[in-house]
């Protein structure tokens, strides 16, 4: 199997746009990765299994449904990275109505094998701004204290999954009118 690096953040960390970065400025270095996002590849899954909209709407499957489906994107995604070196963009926790859910439970981390965990962090002050301006999501809305909370779980549960999975935790900080730090730092993981 090869390489996979999962990354991961809070909605509104900057996760997408660091990651978007740092691959443009790789790829003119011959250094090439595909990208799945496993939400992506989890809604494909819910709308064929769940009739499921959009990505807002899957925190309402039954967890149940929702972790056969988890299963079955990780084995997808593994089996693509026997192609050549993978980035899983996915969220360490999904935040739903009763609590938090490992993004990467078990049986995703066993199918995944991952070399290293990335997250993207920023002040909760920046990820709330952020959210607010972007008009594209239903997001809940969080108050900082609340996304604070997130990330330290996120945190807690990255550094759980890489002692089950032997993985490297690394986290990267994504601050206002600092994402060129960031892409960099990135970069140095991917080389």
């Amino acid at each position: 199997m090869n390489k996979i690096v999962v990354v991961t953040g809070v909605p509104g960390s900057g996760k997408t746009t660091v990651l978007e970065k740092a691959l443009a400025q790789l790829k003119a270095q011959k250094v090439i990765y595909s990208v799945l996002n496993y939400g992506d590849v989890m809604l494909e899954l819910m709308r064929e299994r769940e009739r499921i909209r959009d990505r807002d709407d899957m925190r309402k499957v039954p967890a149940d449904r929702y972790r056969e489906i988890q299963r079955e994107a990780a084995k997808r995604i593994a089996r693509a990275s026997k192609w050549g070196p993978v980035i899983v963009d996915t969220h360490c926790l999904v935040k739903k109505p009763e609590g938090y859910y490992p993004g990467l439970p078990r049986w995703v981390l066993e199918e995944l094998r991952p070399e290293s965990i990335v997250i993207i962090e920023a002040k909760p002050e920046e990820i709330a701004g952020r959210r607010a301006r972007d008009a594209s999501r239903r997001r809940d809305k969080e108050v900082t204290r609340e996304i604070e909370e997130h990330q330290l779980m996120n945190r807690a549960t990255a550094a759980a999954y890489a002692a089950f999975s032997g993985a490297a935790v690394k986290i990267i900080k994504n601050k206002d009118k600092g994402l060129n730090e960031a892409v960099s730092e990135m970069i140095g993981i991917l080389r």
